[in-house]
């Protein structure tokens, strides 16, 4: 899926001469905190609830405050891991989406990334889980992808994070169409790579429902 698909239209973008009573009224309606600024179809940022009411002015137009999230953007093109990782670095809670000419095509908020991840086949797939810890140089998903093929089984995704306490070392997870990971465990240490977690779908399958049903009620959806 990638970022144009996820595009919600019913989050309008403001102007830069709409008054910022507009931006509140919008806000309130939309029950959303956030609101995106074009001028000339090009985005100009975020303006924010919170920055309208603490400055309790109404004669203000959004051109006067300072708008945020003016790096939230991606390209239509762009696949939804990358409106994560967007959110993951900005914060906030709409993401821009621009065409190859920089022009403004609308929003993506983060229940929209949340509900397409929970939509994904990685995420529906039945399966289980395994964490390695390796180093940076040794790191080659298709060796890795390789072994647990020769077990019968196939990686559904893969996700690549840096170890805090080790600039080296990485912490490879992957999601793993096989409720069994045993064989697939031994392989892996049979090649040196290091397991420092597990989770087999029989023990984690109610647990990540009831952890998505949990966030999904945080975010009002």
């Amino acid at each position: 899926m990638i970022a144009r698909e996820l595009i919600n239209h019913m989050i309008p973008p403001l102007k830069k001469g709409d008054p910022a009573t507009k931006a509140t009224s919008w806000m309130e309606e939309l029950r959303i905190s956030q609101l995106p600024v074009i001028e000339n179809g090009a985005y100009c940022g975020l303006i924010s609830e919170e920055l309208i009411l603490e400055d309790n002015d109404n004669t203000k137009t959004v051109s006067e405050y300072k708008l945020q999230g003016k790096s939230s953007i991606v390209n239509e093109n762009q696949h939804f891991y990358d409106v994560l990782k967007i959110v993951s670095d900005q914060g906030g809670q709409l993401v821009a989406v621009l065409d190859e000419n920089d022009t403004f095509l609308g929003v993506i908020s983060i229940k929209d990334t949340v509900v397409a991840f929970a939509q994904s086949a990685a995420v529906q797939s039945p399966g289980g889980i395994v964490i390695l810890s390796l180093k940076q140089i040794d790191y080659s998903l298709s060796e890795i992808s390789r072994l647990v093929e020769s077990e019968g089984a196939k990686i559904l995704s893969s996700i690549v994070n840096n170890d805090l306490l080790d600039a080296s070392m990485i912490k490879l997870t992957l999601k793993i169409n096989s409720t069994d990971l045993s064989s697939i465990i031994a392989t892996l240490e049979r090649f040196d790579y290091k397991i420092i977690a597990k989770f087999e779908d029989s023990k984690m399958e109610s647990t990540d429902k009831e952890r998505l049903d949990i966030l999904f009620k945080y975010l009002d959806i």
